[in-house]
Protein backbone atom coordinates (compact mmCIF):
# COMPACT_ATOMS: atom_id res chain seq x y z
CA UNK A 1 0.00 0.00 0.00
CA UNK A 2 2.62 2.19 1.01
CA UNK A 3 4.95 1.84 -1.97
CA UNK A 4 1.99 2.22 -4.56
CA UNK A 5 1.10 5.60 -2.86
CA UNK A 6 4.53 6.85 -3.09
CA UNK A 7 4.85 5.74 -6.36
CA UNK A 8 1.49 7.38 -7.40
CA UNK A 9 2.79 10.48 -5.78
CA UNK A 10 6.58 10.59 -7.76
CA UNK A 11 6.11 9.78 -11.16
CA UNK A 12 6.84 13.48 -11.63
CA UNK A 13 9.43 13.47 -9.74
CA UNK A 14 11.27 10.94 -10.84
CA UNK A 15 10.71 12.59 -14.50
CA UNK A 16 12.25 15.64 -13.35
CA UNK A 17 15.37 14.43 -11.02
CA UNK A 18 17.21 12.31 -13.10
CA UNK A 19 20.75 13.06 -13.21
CA UNK A 20 24.20 12.50 -14.63
CA UNK A 21 26.94 11.19 -12.17
CA UNK A 22 29.28 12.06 -14.92
CA UNK A 23 28.75 15.69 -15.06
CA UNK A 24 28.04 15.87 -11.46
CA UNK A 25 24.58 17.78 -12.32
CA UNK A 26 20.80 17.44 -11.54
CA UNK A 27 17.77 17.84 -14.12
CA UNK A 28 14.53 20.16 -13.68
CA UNK A 29 14.72 18.63 -10.29
CA UNK A 30 24.10 13.53 5.20
CA UNK A 31 25.96 11.76 9.82
CA UNK A 32 27.64 10.73 11.57
CA UNK A 33 28.38 12.65 13.82
CA UNK A 34 29.65 12.35 17.28
CA UNK A 35 31.34 15.54 19.65
CA UNK A 36 33.97 14.02 21.35
CA UNK A 37 36.15 16.63 20.30
CA UNK A 38 39.95 18.13 20.46
CA UNK A 39 39.71 22.13 20.21
CA UNK A 40 36.39 22.23 19.18
CA UNK A 41 34.25 25.43 19.20
CA UNK A 42 31.08 23.90 20.26
CA UNK A 43 30.74 21.62 22.91
CA UNK A 44 28.34 19.37 23.30
CA UNK A 45 27.94 15.46 24.39
CA UNK A 46 31.00 13.19 24.14
CA UNK A 47 30.17 10.30 21.63
CA UNK A 48 26.66 11.24 19.97
CA UNK A 49 25.96 11.56 16.23
CA UNK A 50 29.05 11.12 14.14
CA UNK A 51 29.12 14.67 12.48
CA UNK A 52 29.05 16.92 16.18
CA UNK A 53 31.59 18.26 16.19
CA UNK A 54 32.77 21.72 14.79
CA UNK A 55 36.37 22.65 13.46
CA UNK A 56 38.48 20.30 15.06
CA UNK A 57 41.90 20.35 16.61
CA UNK A 58 42.29 24.40 15.97
CA UNK A 59 41.95 25.60 13.92
CA UNK A 60 26.33 8.80 4.89
CA UNK A 61 21.07 4.01 -7.70
CA UNK A 62 20.88 3.66 -10.61
CA UNK A 63 22.48 0.85 -12.43
CA UNK A 64 24.10 -1.84 -10.05
CA UNK A 65 23.34 -4.23 -7.62
CA UNK A 66 19.84 -4.59 -5.97
CA UNK A 67 18.82 -5.97 -2.79
CA UNK A 68 16.92 -10.04 -3.64
CA UNK A 69 15.51 -9.56 -0.25
CA UNK A 70 13.25 -12.86 -0.96
CA UNK A 71 16.71 -14.53 -1.92
CA UNK A 72 19.28 -12.83 0.04
CA UNK A 73 21.28 -12.32 -3.15
CA UNK A 74 22.18 -9.05 -4.98
CA UNK A 75 21.15 -9.19 -8.63
CA UNK A 76 22.04 -7.63 -11.63
CA UNK A 77 19.09 -3.90 -11.39
CA UNK A 78 17.76 -3.23 -14.95
CA UNK A 79 20.47 -2.91 -17.88
CA UNK A 80 23.49 -4.14 -15.38
CA UNK A 81 25.77 -6.80 -16.50
CA UNK A 82 28.13 -8.32 -14.29
CA UNK A 83 31.08 -7.07 -16.13
CA UNK A 84 34.25 -5.98 -14.06
CA UNK A 85 34.21 -2.19 -15.29
CA UNK A 86 34.22 0.53 -12.79
CA UNK A 87 30.86 1.99 -13.22
CA UNK A 88 31.24 5.23 -13.72
CA UNK A 89 28.92 8.41 -15.12
CA UNK A 90 25.38 7.23 -15.43
CA UNK A 91 26.32 3.75 -13.96
CA UNK A 92 26.98 5.44 -11.03
CA UNK A 93 29.08 7.15 -8.70
CA UNK A 94 31.12 4.36 -7.40
CA UNK A 95 29.29 1.77 -7.31
CA UNK A 96 30.54 -1.78 -7.27
CA UNK A 97 29.79 -4.21 -10.65
CA UNK A 98 27.70 -7.13 -9.86
CA UNK A 99 30.97 -9.07 -10.19
CA UNK A 100 32.69 -7.34 -7.34
CA UNK A 101 29.54 -8.13 -5.17
CA UNK A 102 29.83 -12.10 -6.26
CA UNK A 103 33.78 -12.10 -5.20
CA UNK A 104 33.03 -9.88 -2.03
CA UNK A 105 30.25 -12.43 -0.64
CA UNK A 106 32.19 -15.51 -1.49
CA UNK A 107 35.28 -13.56 0.64
CA UNK A 108 32.93 -13.24 3.73
CA UNK A 109 30.73 -16.38 3.59
CA UNK A 110 34.13 -17.82 5.14
CA UNK A 111 34.22 -15.56 8.29
CA UNK A 112 32.83 -17.24 11.51
CA UNK A 113 29.22 -15.36 12.37
CA UNK A 114 31.31 -13.49 15.34
CA UNK A 115 33.92 -12.60 13.01
CA UNK A 116 30.95 -11.50 10.46
CA UNK A 117 29.08 -9.54 13.12
CA UNK A 118 32.27 -7.26 13.66
CA UNK A 119 32.76 -7.10 10.07
CA UNK A 120 29.66 -5.18 10.54
CA UNK A 121 31.08 -2.46 12.81
CA UNK A 122 32.46 0.69 12.66
CA UNK A 123 33.47 2.03 15.71
CA UNK A 124 34.49 4.80 17.68
CA UNK A 125 38.18 4.77 19.70
CA UNK A 126 39.56 6.91 22.57
CA UNK A 127 42.50 9.24 22.46
CA UNK A 128 45.30 9.69 19.52
CA UNK A 129 47.50 6.00 20.10
CA UNK A 130 47.66 4.45 16.91
CA UNK A 131 48.29 0.93 18.00
CA UNK A 132 45.34 1.40 20.64
CA UNK A 133 42.62 1.58 17.96
CA UNK A 134 44.58 -1.24 15.59
CA UNK A 135 44.39 -2.84 18.60
CA UNK A 136 40.45 -2.87 18.77
CA UNK A 137 40.10 -3.56 15.37
CA UNK A 138 42.16 -6.39 15.89
CA UNK A 139 40.35 -7.82 19.21
CA UNK A 140 36.83 -7.91 17.92
CA UNK A 141 37.66 -8.05 14.15
CA UNK A 142 36.06 -5.01 13.61
CA UNK A 143 35.29 -3.32 9.68
CA UNK A 144 36.90 -0.27 10.87
CA UNK A 145 36.98 2.99 12.73
CA UNK A 146 35.60 6.38 12.75
CA UNK A 147 37.98 9.53 13.37
CA UNK A 148 36.63 12.09 15.74
CA UNK A 149 37.89 15.24 17.29
CA UNK A 150 38.96 13.64 20.08
CA UNK A 151 41.28 11.21 18.10
CA UNK A 152 43.08 14.33 15.94
CA UNK A 153 46.27 15.70 17.84
CA UNK A 154 46.32 19.50 19.33
CA UNK A 155 49.72 19.96 18.13
CA UNK A 156 49.67 20.61 13.88
CA UNK A 157 52.90 18.60 13.09
CA UNK A 158 51.87 15.20 14.68
CA UNK A 159 48.45 15.02 13.09
CA UNK A 160 49.49 14.12 9.68
CA UNK A 161 52.40 11.57 11.53
CA UNK A 162 50.23 10.28 13.75
CA UNK A 163 46.67 9.93 11.84
CA UNK A 164 48.52 8.18 8.31
CA UNK A 165 50.18 5.56 11.33
CA UNK A 166 46.55 4.77 12.92
CA UNK A 167 45.57 4.28 9.02
CA UNK A 168 48.21 2.25 8.25
CA UNK A 169 48.20 0.16 11.42
CA UNK A 170 44.65 -0.42 11.16
CA UNK A 171 44.78 -1.72 7.78
CA UNK A 172 47.51 -3.74 8.95
CA UNK A 173 45.57 -5.17 11.86
CA UNK A 174 42.30 -5.62 9.12
CA UNK A 175 45.28 -7.69 6.93
CA UNK A 176 46.74 -9.55 9.55
CA UNK A 177 43.35 -11.28 10.07
CA UNK A 178 42.68 -12.43 6.52
CA UNK A 179 40.97 -10.22 5.19
CA UNK A 180 42.39 -9.25 2.12
CA UNK A 181 40.14 -5.75 1.68
CA UNK A 182 40.20 -2.60 2.82
CA UNK A 183 39.85 -1.23 6.30
CA UNK A 184 36.68 1.11 6.92
CA UNK A 185 38.48 4.27 7.89
CA UNK A 186 35.65 6.84 7.99
CA UNK A 187 35.59 10.96 9.06
CA UNK A 188 33.05 13.82 9.16
CA UNK A 189 35.03 15.78 6.69
CA UNK A 190 32.05 17.90 4.85
CA UNK A 191 33.79 21.31 4.86
CA UNK A 192 32.75 24.29 7.01
CA UNK A 193 31.99 23.79 10.66
CA UNK A 194 31.86 19.83 10.37
CA UNK A 195 35.81 19.76 10.04
CA UNK A 196 37.41 17.04 11.89
CA UNK A 197 40.98 17.86 10.81
CA UNK A 198 42.03 21.36 10.22
CA UNK A 199 45.32 22.46 9.41
CA UNK A 200 47.97 21.19 7.94
CA UNK A 201 44.86 19.91 5.46
CA UNK A 202 43.38 22.93 3.57
CA UNK A 203 39.85 24.15 4.65
CA UNK A 204 36.90 23.65 2.92
CA UNK A 205 33.89 26.60 3.00
CA UNK A 206 30.34 25.19 4.23
CA UNK A 207 27.66 23.53 1.85
CA UNK A 208 25.45 26.57 2.06
CA UNK A 209 28.86 28.62 0.74
CA UNK A 210 28.89 26.22 -1.68
CA UNK A 211 25.13 26.20 -2.64
CA UNK A 212 25.27 29.95 -2.80
CA UNK A 213 28.06 29.62 -5.55
CA UNK A 214 25.65 27.97 -7.72
CA UNK A 215 28.62 26.20 -9.05
CA UNK A 216 28.52 22.39 -9.63
CA UNK A 217 31.98 22.37 -11.16
CA UNK A 218 33.55 24.23 -8.44
CA UNK A 219 31.71 21.99 -6.38
CA UNK A 220 33.55 18.90 -7.24
CA UNK A 221 36.31 20.66 -7.81
CA UNK A 222 36.57 21.59 -4.20
CA UNK A 223 35.35 17.49 -3.04
CA UNK A 224 37.56 16.16 -4.93
CA UNK A 225 40.61 18.03 -3.47
CA UNK A 226 39.58 17.17 -0.05
CA UNK A 227 39.17 13.99 -0.83
CA UNK A 228 42.76 13.74 -2.15
CA UNK A 229 44.25 14.58 0.90
CA UNK A 230 41.87 12.71 2.94
CA UNK A 231 42.85 9.79 0.74
CA UNK A 232 46.46 10.32 1.66
CA UNK A 233 46.27 10.26 5.02
CA UNK A 234 44.73 6.60 4.76
CA UNK A 235 40.99 7.48 5.09
CA UNK A 236 38.61 5.34 2.77
CA UNK A 237 35.26 6.73 3.71
CA UNK A 238 34.02 10.35 4.15
CA UNK A 239 30.30 11.08 6.32
CA UNK A 240 29.43 13.93 3.38
CA UNK A 241 27.54 15.42 1.59
CA UNK A 242 24.63 15.95 3.62
CA UNK A 243 21.43 16.38 1.15
CA UNK A 244 19.63 17.53 3.60
CA UNK A 245 17.16 20.52 2.94
CA UNK A 246 16.92 23.25 5.68
CA UNK A 247 13.96 24.99 6.77
CA UNK A 248 15.87 27.86 8.14
CA UNK A 249 16.22 29.46 11.58
CA UNK A 250 14.02 26.65 12.93
CA UNK A 251 16.31 23.61 11.48
CA UNK A 252 19.16 23.73 14.48
CA UNK A 253 21.01 20.38 13.35
CA UNK A 254 21.87 20.86 9.86
CA UNK A 255 22.45 24.91 9.27
CA UNK A 256 24.79 25.42 6.97
CA UNK A 257 25.40 21.83 6.69
CA UNK A 258 22.65 21.98 3.97
CA UNK A 259 23.27 23.67 0.48
CA UNK A 260 19.84 25.31 1.27
CA UNK A 261 16.33 25.47 1.18
CA UNK A 262 15.82 24.84 -2.51
CA UNK A 263 15.09 21.10 -3.33
CA UNK A 264 16.62 21.25 -6.63
CA UNK A 265 20.12 23.35 -5.32
CA UNK A 266 20.35 21.06 -2.94
CA UNK A 267 20.14 17.90 -5.24
CA UNK A 268 22.50 19.33 -7.51
CA UNK A 269 24.92 20.43 -5.15
CA UNK A 270 24.83 17.23 -3.06
CA UNK A 271 25.55 15.18 -6.66
CA UNK A 272 28.27 17.29 -7.44
CA UNK A 273 30.04 16.55 -3.96
CA UNK A 274 29.19 13.29 -4.28
CA UNK A 275 30.80 13.51 -7.84
CA UNK A 276 33.81 15.17 -6.37
CA UNK A 277 34.52 12.39 -3.52
CA UNK A 278 34.54 9.85 -6.28
CA UNK A 279 36.58 11.31 -8.44
CA UNK A 280 39.37 11.10 -5.44
CA UNK A 281 38.41 7.34 -4.68
CA UNK A 282 36.99 8.35 -1.68
CA UNK A 283 33.51 6.59 -0.42
CA UNK A 284 31.00 9.49 0.17
CA UNK A 285 28.16 8.43 2.53
CA UNK A 286 25.03 10.80 1.86
CA UNK A 287 23.22 12.12 4.66
CA UNK A 288 20.90 11.42 6.56
CA UNK A 289 17.75 10.13 4.63
CA UNK A 290 15.00 11.00 4.46
CA UNK A 291 15.94 14.26 5.47
CA UNK A 292 17.15 16.13 8.77
CA UNK A 293 16.57 19.61 8.02
CA UNK A 294 13.05 20.30 8.13
CA UNK A 295 13.45 18.37 11.81
CA UNK A 296 12.64 21.01 14.48
CA UNK A 297 14.11 19.13 17.36
CA UNK A 298 18.13 17.73 17.71
CA UNK A 299 18.03 13.59 17.22
CA UNK A 300 21.50 13.93 19.31
CA UNK A 301 19.58 14.41 22.53
CA UNK A 302 16.57 12.68 22.10
CA UNK A 303 13.28 11.46 19.47
CA UNK A 304 12.27 13.54 16.44
CA UNK A 305 9.60 13.64 14.14
CA UNK A 306 9.78 14.30 10.56
CA UNK A 307 5.81 15.45 10.59
CA UNK A 308 5.22 15.83 6.87
CA UNK A 309 2.61 13.76 4.88
CA UNK A 310 3.69 11.96 1.81
CA UNK A 311 3.22 14.40 -0.66
CA UNK A 312 5.52 16.98 1.08
CA UNK A 313 8.40 14.20 1.66
CA UNK A 314 8.36 13.94 -2.07
CA UNK A 315 8.20 17.83 -3.02
CA UNK A 316 10.88 18.42 -0.30
CA UNK A 317 13.04 16.06 1.18
CA UNK A 318 13.17 13.13 -0.52
CA UNK A 319 14.26 15.15 -3.60
CA UNK A 320 17.88 15.64 -3.31
CA UNK A 321 18.06 11.65 -2.13
CA UNK A 322 16.48 10.43 -5.06
CA UNK A 323 19.14 12.48 -7.21
CA UNK A 324 21.99 11.19 -5.46
CA UNK A 325 20.44 7.61 -5.68
CA UNK A 326 19.59 8.34 -9.06
CA UNK A 327 22.74 8.79 -10.07
CA UNK A 328 24.11 6.23 -8.08
CA UNK A 329 25.86 7.29 -5.15
CA UNK A 330 27.65 4.50 -3.44
CA UNK A 331 26.37 4.79 0.38
CA UNK A 332 23.74 6.42 2.88
CA UNK A 333 23.17 7.60 5.62
CA UNK A 334 19.31 7.27 7.23
CA UNK A 335 18.94 9.92 10.03
CA UNK A 336 17.69 9.10 13.70
CA UNK A 337 14.37 10.85 12.72
CA UNK A 338 10.73 9.23 13.06
CA UNK A 339 8.96 9.68 9.82
CA UNK A 340 5.37 9.85 11.22
CA UNK A 341 4.16 9.54 7.27
CA UNK A 342 6.18 6.30 7.01
CA UNK A 343 6.66 4.61 9.73
CA UNK A 344 5.50 6.70 13.46
CA UNK A 345 6.66 3.84 15.93
CA UNK A 346 10.50 4.15 15.28
CA UNK A 347 13.58 5.91 14.20
CA UNK A 348 14.55 5.56 10.52
CA UNK A 349 17.84 3.54 11.30
CA UNK A 350 15.21 1.01 13.19
CA UNK A 351 12.35 0.94 10.48
CA UNK A 352 12.23 -1.45 7.83
CA UNK A 353 9.40 0.82 6.20
CA UNK A 354 12.05 3.32 5.65
CA UNK A 355 15.30 1.71 5.12
CA UNK A 356 13.65 -1.45 3.01
CA UNK A 357 10.45 -0.26 1.91
CA UNK A 358 11.22 2.91 1.22
CA UNK A 359 14.67 3.41 0.19
CA UNK A 360 15.67 0.16 -1.28
CA UNK A 361 12.21 -1.01 -3.21
CA UNK A 362 10.53 2.77 -3.93
CA UNK A 363 14.43 4.56 -4.20
CA UNK A 364 15.95 1.74 -5.85
CA UNK A 365 18.83 1.86 -3.53
CA UNK A 366 21.33 -0.68 -4.15
CA UNK A 367 23.93 0.78 -2.07
CA UNK A 368 24.95 0.15 1.11
CA UNK A 369 22.97 1.78 4.06
CA UNK A 370 25.56 3.29 7.10
CA UNK A 371 23.96 3.90 10.29
CA UNK A 372 23.95 7.20 12.16
CA UNK A 373 25.55 7.10 15.60
CA UNK A 374 24.04 4.31 17.78
CA UNK A 375 24.84 5.77 20.49
CA UNK A 376 22.69 8.89 19.85
CA UNK A 377 19.71 9.68 21.93
CA UNK A 378 17.11 8.94 19.72
CA UNK A 379 18.63 5.31 18.90
CA UNK A 380 19.56 4.55 22.66
CA UNK A 381 16.17 5.97 23.85
CA UNK A 382 14.27 4.21 21.39
CA UNK A 383 14.26 0.82 23.56
CA UNK A 384 12.66 -2.63 21.74
CA UNK A 385 15.76 -4.65 21.78
CA UNK A 386 19.37 -4.00 21.12
CA UNK A 387 19.95 -1.17 18.37
CA UNK A 388 22.29 -3.16 16.24
CA UNK A 389 19.94 -6.10 15.96
CA UNK A 390 17.03 -3.95 15.16
CA UNK A 391 18.93 -1.46 12.74
CA UNK A 392 20.13 -5.10 10.82
CA UNK A 393 16.86 -6.07 10.92
CA UNK A 394 15.82 -2.73 9.34
CA UNK A 395 17.86 -2.88 6.55
CA UNK A 396 21.23 -1.28 7.46
CA UNK A 397 24.89 -2.94 6.32
CA UNK A 398 27.07 -0.65 8.71
CA UNK A 399 26.94 -0.08 12.59
CA UNK A 400 28.21 3.24 13.45
CA UNK A 401 29.60 3.63 16.55
CA UNK A 402 27.79 1.60 18.79
CA UNK A 403 28.28 2.32 22.53
CA UNK A 404 29.58 -0.60 23.27
CA UNK A 405 31.27 -2.62 20.26
CA UNK A 406 31.38 -6.40 22.21
CA UNK A 407 28.34 -5.62 23.10
CA UNK A 408 26.70 -5.32 20.05
CA UNK A 409 28.66 -8.39 18.35
CA UNK A 410 27.31 -10.60 21.33
CA UNK A 411 23.81 -8.85 20.44
CA UNK A 412 24.41 -9.82 16.60
CA UNK A 413 25.70 -13.48 16.63
CA UNK A 414 22.85 -14.30 19.75
CA UNK A 415 20.14 -12.91 17.21
CA UNK A 416 22.13 -15.22 14.52
CA UNK A 417 21.63 -18.40 17.26
CA UNK A 418 17.77 -17.44 17.57
CA UNK A 419 17.16 -17.35 14.28
CA UNK A 420 15.94 -13.13 14.94
CA UNK A 421 18.71 -12.59 12.06
CA UNK A 422 19.90 -14.69 8.60
CA UNK A 423 23.22 -15.07 8.06
CA UNK A 424 22.84 -15.07 4.27
CA UNK A 425 21.33 -11.11 5.11
CA UNK A 426 24.27 -10.16 7.10
CA UNK A 427 26.58 -11.60 4.22
CA UNK A 428 24.79 -9.75 2.11
CA UNK A 429 25.72 -6.30 4.03
CA UNK A 430 29.14 -7.36 4.89
CA UNK A 431 29.17 -8.02 0.56
CA UNK A 432 28.21 -4.28 -0.10
CA UNK A 433 30.54 -2.81 2.24
CA UNK A 434 33.89 -4.88 1.43
CA UNK A 435 32.68 -4.86 -2.75
CA UNK A 436 32.27 -0.73 -2.21
CA UNK A 437 36.02 -0.04 -0.47
CA UNK A 438 37.37 -2.37 -2.88
CA UNK A 439 36.07 -0.45 -5.72
CA UNK A 440 37.15 2.79 -4.50
CA UNK A 441 41.15 1.74 -4.24
CA UNK A 442 40.74 1.34 -8.50
CA UNK A 443 41.79 5.11 -7.92
CA UNK A 444 45.32 5.11 -6.49
CA UNK A 445 45.46 7.36 -3.69
CA UNK A 446 48.04 10.25 -3.46
CA UNK A 447 51.38 11.05 -1.76
CA UNK A 448 51.29 13.16 1.39
CA UNK A 449 52.42 16.04 -1.01
CA UNK A 450 48.34 16.75 -1.91
CA UNK A 451 48.25 17.88 2.20
CA UNK A 452 47.70 22.07 1.97
CA UNK A 453 48.61 22.04 -1.70
CA UNK A 454 44.94 23.91 -2.79
CA UNK A 455 45.00 27.11 -0.70
CA UNK A 456 43.99 29.02 -3.85
CA UNK A 457 41.00 26.87 -4.61
CA UNK A 458 39.92 26.84 -0.89
CA UNK A 459 39.58 31.03 -1.19
CA UNK A 460 38.46 30.42 -4.57
CA UNK A 461 35.88 28.08 -3.38
CA UNK A 462 34.83 30.58 -0.32
CA UNK A 463 34.90 33.72 -2.42
CA UNK A 464 32.50 31.83 -4.83
CA UNK A 465 29.96 31.78 -2.26
CA UNK A 466 30.01 35.49 -0.27
CA UNK A 467 26.64 37.30 -0.80
CA UNK A 468 26.41 40.86 -0.63
CA UNK A 469 22.27 41.49 0.40
CA UNK A 470 22.50 45.54 0.39
CA UNK A 471 24.88 48.08 -0.80
CA UNK A 472 26.30 49.21 -4.16
CA UNK A 473 27.73 46.06 -5.55
CA UNK A 474 31.14 45.89 -6.31
CA UNK A 475 32.36 49.33 -5.33
CA UNK A 476 35.10 49.23 -2.41
CA UNK A 477 32.73 49.13 1.01
CA UNK A 478 35.45 50.62 3.23
CA UNK A 479 38.05 53.02 3.58
CA UNK A 480 42.04 52.58 4.12
CA UNK A 481 41.53 50.84 7.54
CA UNK A 482 38.77 49.17 9.54
CA UNK A 483 37.58 48.58 12.91
CA UNK A 484 36.66 45.02 13.31
CA UNK A 485 34.07 44.17 16.22
CA UNK A 486 32.39 41.02 17.07
CA UNK A 487 32.88 37.72 16.35
CA UNK A 488 35.46 35.41 18.73
CA UNK A 489 39.10 35.88 19.19
CA UNK A 490 39.88 33.68 16.31
CA UNK A 491 37.71 35.33 14.38
CA UNK A 492 38.89 38.70 14.55
CA UNK A 493 42.22 37.39 14.42
CA UNK A 494 41.69 35.95 10.98
CA UNK A 495 40.13 38.83 9.48
CA UNK A 496 42.95 41.24 10.96
CA UNK A 497 45.28 38.58 9.34
CA UNK A 498 43.33 38.38 5.95
CA UNK A 499 43.15 41.95 6.16
CA UNK A 500 46.74 42.69 6.34
CA UNK A 501 48.07 40.33 3.84
CA UNK A 502 45.54 42.48 1.50
CA UNK A 503 47.15 45.86 2.54
CA UNK A 504 43.64 47.44 4.63
CA UNK A 505 44.91 48.63 8.01
CA UNK A 506 43.01 47.75 11.62
CA UNK A 507 42.20 49.37 14.17
CA UNK A 508 40.17 52.62 12.99
CA UNK A 509 37.97 53.26 10.67
CA UNK A 510 35.14 51.71 9.43
CA UNK A 511 33.33 49.53 11.24
CA UNK A 512 32.64 45.60 10.30
CA UNK A 513 30.83 43.53 12.54
CA UNK A 514 30.63 39.94 13.07
CA UNK A 515 27.79 38.04 13.88
CA UNK A 516 26.13 35.44 14.30
CA UNK A 517 27.00 31.80 16.51
CA UNK A 518 28.46 28.54 15.36
CA UNK A 519 25.95 27.22 12.67
CA UNK A 520 26.38 23.68 13.89
CA UNK A 521 24.15 23.66 17.15
CA UNK A 522 23.79 19.60 17.73
CA UNK A 523 23.80 17.96 21.06
CA UNK A 524 23.13 21.28 22.87
CA UNK A 525 26.20 23.39 21.39
CA UNK A 526 26.07 27.07 21.38
CA UNK A 527 24.02 28.73 18.58
CA UNK A 528 24.04 32.24 19.16
CA UNK A 529 21.78 33.81 16.60
CA UNK A 530 22.37 37.44 17.61
CA UNK A 531 22.57 40.72 15.41
CA UNK A 532 24.80 43.76 14.45
CA UNK A 533 24.76 47.25 13.74
CA UNK A 534 27.45 48.86 11.77
CA UNK A 535 28.95 50.31 8.50
CA UNK A 536 29.35 46.51 7.41
CA UNK A 537 27.44 43.58 9.12
CA UNK A 538 28.87 40.11 8.38
CA UNK A 539 27.31 36.99 8.88
CA UNK A 540 29.56 34.08 9.80
CA UNK A 541 27.62 30.48 9.33
CA UNK A 542 24.20 31.14 8.85
CA UNK A 543 22.75 33.74 7.42
CA UNK A 544 19.78 34.48 9.40
CA UNK A 545 21.03 37.22 11.50
CA UNK A 546 21.30 39.37 9.14
CA UNK A 547 17.47 39.78 8.60
CA UNK A 548 17.36 42.03 11.99
CA UNK A 549 20.73 43.72 11.53
CA UNK A 550 20.78 46.86 10.32
CA UNK A 551 24.01 48.07 8.03
CA UNK A 552 24.53 51.65 6.82
CA UNK A 553 26.79 50.51 4.06
CA UNK A 554 26.49 46.46 3.42
CA UNK A 555 25.32 43.67 4.67
CA UNK A 556 26.66 40.60 3.66
CA UNK A 557 26.55 36.45 4.21
CA UNK A 558 29.95 34.74 4.20
CA UNK A 559 28.70 30.98 5.63
CA UNK A 560 32.14 30.79 7.78
CA UNK A 561 34.85 32.36 9.79
CA UNK A 562 37.81 30.14 9.11
CA UNK A 563 41.06 32.14 7.24
CA UNK A 564 40.12 31.14 4.08
CA UNK A 565 36.64 32.68 3.67
CA UNK A 566 38.26 35.87 5.78
CA UNK A 567 40.33 36.31 2.80
CA UNK A 568 37.37 36.21 0.44
CA UNK A 569 35.38 38.62 2.51
CA UNK A 570 38.12 40.98 2.18
CA UNK A 571 38.45 40.85 -1.57
CA UNK A 572 34.65 42.22 -1.71
CA UNK A 573 35.26 44.77 1.22
CA UNK A 574 37.87 46.60 -1.18
CA UNK A 575 35.73 46.16 -4.33
CA UNK A 576 38.27 43.35 -5.66
CA UNK A 577 35.68 41.28 -6.21
CA UNK A 578 31.67 41.92 -6.63
CA UNK A 579 30.30 39.23 -4.52
CA UNK A 580 29.06 36.55 -6.48
CA UNK A 581 27.07 34.58 -4.21
CA UNK A 582 23.50 34.09 -4.26
CA UNK A 583 21.30 32.99 -1.06
CA UNK A 584 20.42 29.39 -0.77
CA UNK A 585 17.87 30.01 1.63
CA UNK A 586 15.94 32.97 2.36
CA UNK A 587 16.66 35.39 5.15
CA UNK A 588 14.20 37.58 6.59
CA UNK A 589 12.95 39.80 3.56
CA UNK A 590 15.22 38.34 1.07
CA UNK A 591 14.23 35.71 -1.03
CA UNK A 592 16.28 32.71 -2.08
CA UNK A 593 18.32 33.84 -5.18
CA UNK A 594 19.31 37.46 -3.61
CA UNK A 595 22.32 39.06 -3.84
CA UNK A 596 24.55 40.84 -6.21
CA UNK A 597 24.34 38.12 -8.91
CA UNK A 598 20.64 38.65 -9.61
Amino acid sequence: MRRGLLAALTVSALLVTSCSGGEGTVGDATTTESTATSGSAVPGPTGSDTDQTTQTGGGGDGAGATDGSDTGQITAGPGEDAATTAPSGDRGIGLPSVAEVDRARADVAALSDRELAGQLIVAAYSGTDPAEAAALVREQHLGGLITLGGNVPGSIDARVPLLTSMTSQVQQAVTDSGRDWPAFLGIDQEGGAITRVAAPLDRWPAPMALGAARDPELVREVTAASGEQLRALGYTVVFAPSADVTIGPQDPTIGTRSPGSDTQLVAETAVAEATGFADAGIVAVVKHFPGHGGVTGDSHLGAVVLDRDLSELEEQDLVPFRATVDAGVPALMPGHIVVSAVDPDAPATLSRAVLTDLLREDLGFTGMVVTDALNMGAVTDAGGGHPAVGSLLAGADVLLMPPDPPAAIDAIVFALEDGILQRADLEDSAARTVATLRHQQQVPAPDLSVIGSDRELSVRAAAAGVTQLSGTCGERLVGDSITIQGGTDADRDNLVAAAGAAGLATGSGDSVVLVGGSSYQAGGGVGGPGTGSGDVVVAMDRPYVLADSTASTALIAAYGRDRATMDALVQVLLGETTAPGALPTPVGEFPIGSGCSS
